[in-house]
């Protein structure tokens, strides 16, 4: 039995395929639009000082996401 991963538990610099999200139906269309798709690279920039929000980087592009979506986005 494999443990999935959030994107939440990357460390700074680290890297990941996406995976799903369990997210709502708005939440997860608005990320997708932004390039969050499953199979995409992401990679975690860093933390805010206070540990939300979370700085991505995916093809191409930073973006910002609370750390309460990215406990519900899974990586591979």
């Amino acid at each position: 039995m494999s443990v999935q991963k959030s994107l939440g538990q990357l460390a700074v610099g680290e890297s990941a395929i996406l995976g799903e999200m369990a997210l709502p139906e708005s939440a997860s269309m608005r990320l997708q639009e932004m390039g969050l798709l499953p199979g995409s690279t992401i990679r975690l920039i860093r933390r805010a000082p206070l540990g939300c929000p979370l700085e991505f980087e995916v093809a191409g592009s930073r973006l910002a996401i609370r750390g309460v979506d990215a406990s519900n986005i899974f990586i591979q």
